[in-house]
């Protein structure tokens, strides 16, 4: 049956974020007694799957506590076998109403992706290349195909690109959570984090997610 839970989940991430972006963060639920309660058990109300970049601190940004977010990432925020699997746990397990797929601006790994297409590109180790070429897809299509100079290659588009590939993959491949979207208890949203200003900003919202209040278009 479909529930309010992922709309409600969603404004409590805007809330927070907003708070964050205004220099105003509460920094709730991390104090001595919200660590005892969470000692036997744990209920968030979002997985976020993001980049490992060290300026994405998922519970800083969104102003959240111990306990609100089941955080799952990766450089680069590509799907693979055990991404799908913690997220599947969320849904499954924890009844998660809401997952956020965090992208952002000046990422290296899309950056990677980009100086890949290059005739003269260097190799790159076995585990970052098997990264960066989930990513390259999105880098041909916006290029339009070879012989492209990276330098000119916009990133940013490149990264709302791969996003919404992500987004997309992680609705293919796992029954479980394309499932839980179409009977309305689970929300996606994928966002790209703008560095400077420190906002989250929503690109692609998929399920029973109401965008009225929560500034999304």
């Amino acid at each position: 049956m479909p529930t309010t839970r992922p709309t409600k989940a969603w404004e409590v991430m805007m809330r927070g974020n907003a708070r964050f972006v205004s220099g105003a963060p509460r920094h709730p639920r991390q104090d001595v007694e919200r660590r005892e309660s969470l000692a036997l058990a744990q209920k968030p109300d979002v997985v976020l799957f993001g980049c490992s970049d060290s300026r994405l601190a998922a519970e800083i940004i969104f102003d959240k506590g111990l306990g609100d977010l089941f955080v799952v990432r990766n450089a680069g925020q590509v799907i693979s076998d055990s991404v799908i699997g913690s997220i599947e746990y969320a849904v499954g397990v924890l009844e998660v109403p809401l997952i956020v797929v965090l992208g952002h601006d000046e990422c290296g790994a899309v950056r990677a992706a980009i100086d890949s297409i290059a005739p003269d590109a260097p190799p790159l180790s076995p585990y970052i290349n098997g990264l960066i070429q989930q990513i390259v897809p999105a880098v041909r299509r916006v290029t339009g195909g070879e012989g492209v100079d990276p330098a000119g290659v916009d990133a940013s588009e490149v990264g709302r690109e791969h996003l919404r590939d992500t987004v997309a993959e992680l609705l293919e491949r796992s029954e479980m959570i394309s499932d839980a979207v179409a009977r309305g208890v689970l929300g996606i949203v994928g966002a790209n984090y703008k560095l400077l200003e420190g906002t989250a900003v929503p690109d692609v919202i998929i399920g029973n997610i109401s965008t009225t209040d929560t500034g999304a278009k």
